[in-house]
């Protein structure tokens, strides 16, 4: 005999998985009202109703160095959750993106017969594509946001949807800069950068100062320039705004924003980039932009052995191509920084064709994200899609 009401162990690990697992939540609810949701999660996830065992934050940590630091903390969450669903199975489970942590889980659950969906391909395409073999023990389905991922699960015979890109699916198709210049009080001939240091307290860390050093040396070109700053909670606030005092930078023409990413990104003429899902965002909003990004030594030199790929912004990865700079690591001056994003933005023909690349982007993954992935996970749970 079946449950009456379907429970459903989930895990997400960081901001853009709690997202992620949101939407999908409420597709799911949509579909089975009365379905409930146990595991880790953060407040979007929550608010949607979800049983939190342990909080998110424990597994937000992000490279090689960072992720040891936390490593026994991270593997008692994973031996204590993996505990708790083999003694109260549910009746399917959902990782959310978090491979790492994930996958270990998954590989156990599986066994014990408990079906697993994983939601976000890893980027087997990028580096570490052995991990598909691993993948294919873990995982009963694999829901892929990109669509040449498809074809890398359908050759080793993992079972595989191409779900489309949530953020596809949110952003406009044509943003109304107007409207966003006059929300700012910015003239529309005024020549607007906005500065995207990351979400994490580790990438603003890394980035604020080189961020600040660019702007100084873009004024020296464009002194009417302005600049805005957004900042995804207090912490990274505070590193900012420390940063700014130690370059001397307090007179600088920068509105520093608490959230409004995609507002800021909307309202620039061109954006300066921490690599990551706001390159895709940039994308979408159809703002030209150039992509940098600074990590830990060690991180760095174990990222650049195993990488297949030139490139590692998403904007390039989905062109096969650099169609925007890349600048990383030792590249990533506030010289070479200032330099490129000023040759994009007096490039006209460039910014034009980035646009339609961009629009053609757009279109490729608006695939109504969440009714997509919730379709394809039904069946695991004796519902007719």
């Amino acid at each position: 005999m079946t449950k009456a009401v379907k429970v459903i162990g989930i895990v997400a690990g960081e901001a853009s998985g709690d997202l992620l697992g949101c939407h999908l939540m409420e597709a799911l609810k949509l579909a089975m009202p009365g379905v409930q949701f146990i595991g880790i999660g953060g407040p979007k996830m929550q608010a949607v109703g979800m049983q939190v065992l342990f909080p998110m934050e424990k597994l937000a940590v992000r490279g090689y160095v960072e992720v040891l630091k936390h490593y026994n903390e991270i593997v008692g969450i994973r031996r204590k959750l993996r505990t708790y669903f083999c003694t109260n199975p549910p009746d399917l489970f959902i990782g959310v993106d978090a491979p790492d942590f994930n996958f270990d889980l998954e590989l156990k659950l599986k066994a014990r017969g408990i079906p697993v969906v994983h939601y976000v391909s890893p980027s087997i395409w990028a580096w570490r594509g052995e991990r598909i073999h691993k993948i294919k023990r873990a995982v009963s389905h694999m829901l892929a946001l990109f669509p040449f991922e498809a074809p890398l699960y359908e050759k080793e015979g993992i079972p595989v949807t191409f779900v489309g890109h949530p953020l596809a699916d949110m952003l406009p198709l044509a943003p109304n800069r107007v409207a966003m210049r006059q929300k700012f009080r910015l003239p529309m001939q005024s020549k607007v950068f906005a500065f995207l240091p990351g979400s994490r307290q580790s990438e603003v860390n890394y980035l604020a100062a080189t961020y600040i050093e660019t702007a100084k040396l873009i004024l020296q070109t464009l002194p009417e320039a302005r600049f805005l700053v957004p900042l995804a909670s207090k912490e990274t606030r505070r590193i900012f705004d420390e940063t700014l005092r130690q370059c001397e930078g307090q007179n600088l023409p920068i509105t520093i924003l608490f959230g409004h990413a995609h507002d800021a990104i909307i309202a620039a003429d061109i954006v300066l980039v921490a690599s990551g899902t706001a390159t895709l965002e940039t994308a979408l909003l159809k703002r030209p932009m150039v992509i940098t990004y600074k990590m830990p030594a060690l991180s760095w030199w174990v990222m650049q052995r195993k990488k297949y790929q030139p490139y590692v912004g998403l904007p390039n990865i989905l062109a096969g191509k650099f169609v925007v700079p890349e600048l990383l690591q030792h590249d990533a001056t506030p010289e070479n920084l200032a330099q490129a994003l000023l040759n994009l933005l007096f490039d006209e023909q460039a910014v034009a064709e980035l646009e339609t690349i961009f629009t053609n982007m757009h279109f490729m993954l608006k695939q109504d994200n969440a009714y997509k992935a919730a379709q394809a996970i039904l069946p695991y749970l004796g519902e007719q899609n």
